[in-house]
Formats: C-alpha cells, structure tokens, sequence
C-alpha cells in the first residue's frame, strides 16, 4: 500500500507530500492545478520513462519518493531475488530523482537500483489506469491476457508453452539436416577439405611463436657472430695485448704471493682466486657458445616457409593454432552428422511427431480453460456492468482456433452488445468512451480478487460519463476498495462530484502564484472542506444549495 508520496520541484510543484491509507482516495481540484503532475510523479518513482521538462524552472533537479507498506509476499520475493530489502519496520522507500540535464537516478530502500528493476517491482507495487489504457480494450491482443490473469491460467499456459518450444527445437533441428541432397553432398566435400588441410598442417599450440623466435635470431645471426668474436679476443687477447684472462691471471698471481708474506691479504687473495676460476668458467662457456654457433640456410628457409604456411592456414581458420583446433573439431563433428543425417532425421521425425501430440493436447487443455474462464467471466463482469448502469449491455468472448503459437491455439476477443437483440459485436467497432471506461472498470473490479497489486491509481475514470453513471462508478471504486477479502487501496483523478462523494478519503490539489511563481497545494480534506469542494465540483461557485447537495451526497454515500 502506498502510504506517503513527496515530491519536490517537479513541474509547478515545489513541494508536496501525499499522505494516503487504505480504502477510497479521491483527487480533485481545478482543470490545471497539477493533478495530473502527481500521476506523472508516481510514474517517475515506478521507473517509467521521465524528462528534463518535468524539473521545476530554476532548478537543478526534481525527487520523488514513495513510502509502501504492508509488502505482499510476492513483492518481498521480488526484491530478496534483486537483493533489496524493506526497512526493519516493513516498510520500503522507493525514490528517483531527475536532473535537468536529463540524468536520472533511482534508490529502492536507500540502496542505487537500475531503473529497470525499479519498473519491475513498482508495477508489482502499484496498477495505474490512466485513460489511455482504455484504448487496450480495442487491441484484441490483450484480451487473451485479461482472460488467462482471471481464470489464473498461467501455469497450464506456461505447460502449453514448454511444449511448443520443445517441438519448435525439434522442427528447427530437422530442418537443419534436411537439405536437398546435392547442397548436402557439397557441404560435406567443403567439410572434408577442410578437415584434411588441417590435418595436413599437423598443428601444435606454440608452435608459431616458436618458430618467430628461431627466424629473429636467424635474422641477428651476422651481427650475434661479430659480437661473440668481439668478446673472445677481449678475453683472450691477441699478439700485442693481453685479455682479460691473462691480467686477471696476473693480478691473482701477483696477489697471492703478497698474501704469502702479509696474512691479512689471504681473503682478498681468496677471493681473485675465485673470480679467476669464474671467468675461465666463463670463457669456456664463451669458446663454446662461439662453436657452436652455426647458421643452415636451408633451416632458415624451412622456418620462412613454415611460417608463411601457417600464417595461411591460421588466417584461414581463426587466427590461432588453437582457433585452428577448434575449427578442425567442429568440421568432423558436422560431417558426423551430415553422413549420418538419414538416421538423424529418421529419429527426429520420429519425435517431431510425439511432440506434436503433445503439443496439441496441451493446446486443447488451455483452450478448454479458457472456454470455462470465459464463463466465468462473463458472468461476473455482466453483474458489474449491469452495477455501473449499463444493463442493457452484454458480453461475450469469442474463442476463434487459430494456427498454433506461443500463447496456443485461440484467438481471444471481447464482443459486446449495447441494444437488446442485436448480436455481440468487437468493442473495438461499437463501445464509446463512457462504456470503455465502465467496461474497463468492470473488467478491473473482476480481476481485484486475482491480482495481487494492493494499489489501484484511476486517474479520471469519469471520462464520458454523467449522473446516475457516475454515482455507480464511485460506488463500485469504493466496493472494490473496502473488500473485506484483502486489504486494498484506490486513488482515483475525478472532476465528478459523485464519484468524489464516495471516497473514503478526500485530497485537495490546488494552484496559487506568489511572488509571480505558481505553487500546487496539496491538503486532505475534513468534513467541512469536503461539503466545499463538492460544492464547488457542482455547481462551479460555493452556494447554500450546493452546499445542501453537497451534504446529501456525503450523507449518502455513509460518510
């Protein structure tokens, strides 16, 4: 339930809060005092789409946030599985602010949510029926839905739906091998010349870079050899200069025999004993490093061509010896199963016919569940039209077969009939604004008790209507709202004075300017303030006998 609404510099408002409670809550005030700005509010905070034009002039941002309690166990679901929580006290805070560079953000219980999910759970949260959603009755398309929420059918619909997707896999899998025999045949020497190129190539992970490698040093083989000469004669020396070896040789000799004459020199001694012994090490590895050293033209050849070869092969098949691979595997899998497609498709056949049946059987189940819903439904929304001044009206639906998709067989549409004895006809072709608004309510008022939405926004559910008309509308409002079978909570737009009558709550929204600055007012309404208003909604002006018709309405109604 929606029990606090704030909305801060959005469009004309500078601030408001809405406290709300359970029952009947009416909105009314003057064409223009932002009672619509209130709607779009609580749109903006369930995650609909926003816009930098709804930011009062002057400021940086507009917020909006939502105060809901009394969480039905689904909606608590919905936010463990998106990893949100109420408050400790059960309530949950929803808010959403908009910049006037057009960036929004949204907060689910204090915490940063996409706006995505916040849509997902605020249309769990609350059910807003604008005038616009009337226009849904004339799309055929959603009857089906209107039909299968009522009947609660959407778990034989969901079993229906699982076969349909299995045999489409099945019939999608089959027409997949069954080509025609010449596109097979081509397709599977493709497949085998493939297969044997890369079978040819004898590919090894690594091997590649392996072999870059041994054409760089290929490529530095004349300047490796210059350098490694460079070093020995700076090791051995020649005939006019020693090398290193030779000095190192000396200064060890030479130090040595001080050391045999002065003991303290013994560890340095030491230690030009075992830098000699490094370095002949050294150059031993050095003599044999330049030995060794040799460079076959015909493997530098081979290493070029190999890895041009592979470079081919590799373009041609992903780009890596491991691409490579994959590919290779994948071409004998698929030529598996084009040399053994006849079997294959002997067997899918096979199961492309059971599924089949069971598709069928259970399409048959949800059209049969449909049918009983149909009853059902025009039963109960026949009794609310009949309430809402409408008696002359009746209803049917018409389940046409169709051929088999995702929703099943049945083709779903509401027909109605305004005159006695002229046959039921699309509501699309005959129902004017007025009874699209009372059939919706009707339709509405039915599924109350299987929808699990404990919050119901009508913003002016009055259109077209009048009179005796619309005193029935308000009445049913506030049925639906004090049902005894659950809690429920209704806020309702109205400009009627008889509907206005029939809330158990009443809001005014008002407009004043200040300081040349236009301001809306929201303020809840006693027992006086109500006689007022309506009188207002009557007659225009605030007169004793609108005050009396005003009183006799409230009194009426049981307020």
């Amino acid at each position: 339930m929606l029990s606090a609404l704030y909305i801060e510099n959005l469009a004309i408002i500078e601030q408001a809060e809405l406290l709300l409670d359970a029952g009947f809550n009416v909105l009314t005030g003057e064409t223009g005092a932002g009672k619509s700005i209130i709607i779009d509010a609580l749109g903006a905070v369930l995650g609909e789409r926003t816009s930098r034009e709804l930011v009062r002039t002057g400021c940086n941002e507009a917020n909006v946030s939502a105060t809901f309690t009394e969480l039905s166990p689904s909606v608590l679901y919905a936010l463990e599985e998106q990893g949100f929580s109420p408050d400790e006290d059960g309530s949950l805070i929803i808010s959403r602010r908009i910049g006037a560079d057009g960036k929004t953000a949204a907060r689910i219980g204090g915490r940063p949510a996409p706006v995505a999910v916040l849509r997902e759970i605020g249309r769990m949260l609350v059910n807003v029926h604008g005038q616009h959603e009337n226009q849904t009755l004339l799309s055929v398309d959603r009857h089906r839905g209107y039909l299968d929420a009522l009947g609660r059918l959407q778990p034989i619909a969901d079993r229906y739906a699982e076969t349909y997707h299995h045999y489409c896999a099945i019939r999608r899998e089959l027409k997949k091998l069954d080509m025609d025999e010449d596109a097979k045949e081509r397709r599977a020497d493709l497949l085998r010349y493939q297969i044997k190129e890369l079978e040819d190539a004898d590919l090894k992970v690594g091997e590649e870079e392996a072999l870059k490698k041994r054409r760089d040093l290929f490529r530095s083989s004349e300047r490796i050899t210059a350098t490694l000469r460079r070093a020995s004669n700076a090791y051995e020396g020649d005939d006019d200069t020693d090398g290193v070896e030779a000095l190192l040789s000396a200064v060890a000799e030479n130090v040595q025999t001080a050391a045999s004459l002065m003991e303290d020199l013994n560890p340095l001694s030491e230690r030009f004993q075992a830098l000699l012994y490094e370095l002949e090490a050294c150059g031993e590895e050095l003599r044999t490093a330049s030995e060794e050293l040799t460079f076959d033209e015909s493997e530098r050849d081979a290493v070029e061509d190999r890895l041009a070869y592979l470079r081919r092969i590799l373009t041609k098949y992903g780009g890596t010896e491991e691409t490579a691979l994959i590919a290779l595997e994948e071409s004998k899998r698929e030529l598996d199963g084009i040399e053994g497609a006849d079997a294959r498709i002997a067997e899918l056949t096979v199961q492309l016919g059971r599924a089949q049946d069971v598709m069928v059987a259970a399409a048959t189940e949800l059209t049969e569940a449909r049918r009983r819903a149909a009853e059902q439904f025009i039963g109960r929304v026949q009794e609310e039209l009949t309430f809402l001044d409408m008696p002359r009206v009746t209803m049917a639906v018409s389940i046409e077969p169709t051929a088999l998709t995702v929703h099943g067989a049945d083709k779903v549409e509401f027909l109605i009939s305004s005159n006695p004895g002229e046959p039921p006809r699309s509501i699309a072709k005959i129902a004017s604004g007025g009874e699209l608004s009372r059939i919706m309510l009707a339709i509405k008022s039915v599924m109350a008790d299987v929808d699990d939405i404990d919050t119901l926004i009508f913003d002016e559910i009055d259109t077209g209507i009048s009179g005796h008309a619309a005193q029935r509308v308000g009445k049913k409002l506030r049925q639906t709202a004090a049902s005894t079978a659950r809690s429920r909570q209704i806020l309702c737009v109205t400009h009627l004075a008889q509907i206005a009558s029939q809330g158990h709550h009443h809001l005014l929204i008002s407009k004043e300017v200040v300081n040349e600055r236009t301001f809306t007012r929201v303020r809840s309404l006693d027992g006086n303030g109500r006689e007022r208003e309506l009188a207002r909604i009557v007659s225009g002006s605030v007169t004793e006998a609108s005050l009396a018709a005003a009183r006799e309405m409230l009194e009426s109604s049981g307020n």
